[in-house]
C-alpha cells in the first residue's frame, strides 16, 4: 500500500491547514477542554479519509488475453445497449461503475493493447451517477485497440466533487492490462463500451476492482442485457 502521486500536493496542504486551524482556535478562542478535543478528532477523521482516498494499494494483476477487467473500482450502476458515436460510430454494450469518494481512484487499462484515441472534454458537473453525466460532464475518451484489432472505449467522468481528471499515457502509447493509466479526484465514474459480442460476467450492482475484476469475455456470442 503506497499513497498516489496525485495526492502528495494535498495531503501537504491539507497537513498545514489542520495543524493551523487546530493551533489558531486552541490559542485564540475560548473553547472548552471537550470541544476543543472534538475538533482534534475531526480533524484527525478528515485527513485520514484524504489518506484513504489517495491510497494505491498494491495489487497482483494476472493478464487474461479474452477478458475485459474492471478499469476502476466501485459499483457497477448501468448495464445497457448504446451507440458509441464519438470514436466507434457503432453499437456497443456500455457498463457504467461509479466511484464513491470512499473507492480507490486509481484507473487501469482493461486490455492489453495501444492508445488508439484520446480526447479530453470540459463540461458539467452532474452528479456522477446521473444519465447525463456520460456525456455532458466533463470527461476523457480512450480507445485502448487489441493486437487482434478489438477496439474498447472508456470514458472518465468528473463528478459533483471530481474536478480533476488526470490521463497518462500518450497516443500511439502501448498499454498492458491492468497497468495503471489515470486517476479521478474526489467521486467519478467510468463508463466502459463494449462489443455487442462481449459476454458479461457482471450485473448491475456488483462492486468490481481494477486490474483484478472480469466484466467481460470477448466471445463470439451475442449476450442479452440483463
Amino acid at each position: 500500500m503506497s499513497i498516489h502521486r496525485e495526492g502528495t500536493q494535498i495531503l501537504i496542504i491539507a497537513l498545514v491547514i489542520l495543524v493551523a486551524i487546530n493551533l489558531v482556535w486552541g490559542r485564540l478562542c475560548a473553547f472548552s477542554g471537550s470541544v476543543y478535543i472534538g475538533l482534534c478528532i475531526a480533524s484527525l477523521f478528515l485527513y485520514g479519509w484524504l489518506l484513504a482516498f489517495f491510497r494505491n494499494p498494491d495489487r497482483v494483476i494476472t493478464p487474461q488475453a479474452q477478458v475485459v477487467l474492471a478499469p476502476a473500482d466501485g459499483t457497477v450502476v448501468a448495464i445497457q445497449a448504446a451507440q458509441e458515436d464519438e470514436y466507434l460510430q457503432q453499437a456497443c454494450i456500455q457498463v457504467s461503475i461509479f466511484m464513491s469518494p470512499f473507492n480507490v481512484h486509481v484507473n487501469r487499462s482493461p486490455v492489453t493493447g495501444t492508445i488508439q484515441y484520446f480526447k479530453h472534454h470540459p463540461g458539467r458537473y452532474w452528479v456522477a451517477f446521473h444519465p447525463k453525466s456520460s456525456t455532458q460532464n466533463e470527461h476523457t475518451t480512450v480507445v485502448v485497440k487489441r493486437t487482434d484489432g478489438a477496439l474498447i472505449l472508456f470514458r472518465q467522468i468528473a463528478g459533483f466533487v471530481a474536478r480533476r481528471i488526470k490521463f497518462y499515457p500518450q497516443p500511439d502509447a502501448s498499454v498492458q492490462q491492468g497497468d495503471e493509466v489515470g486517476f479521478i479526484k474526489f467521486g467519478s465514474r467510468l463508463d466502459l463500451f463494449l462489443p455487442t459480442h462481449a459476454a458479461l460476467v457482471v450485473q448491475r450492482g456488483d462492486r468490481v476492482r481494477a486490474g483484478v475484476s472480469a466484466i467481460a469475455t470477448l466471445a463470439t456470442h451475442n449476450t442479452p442485457l440483463k
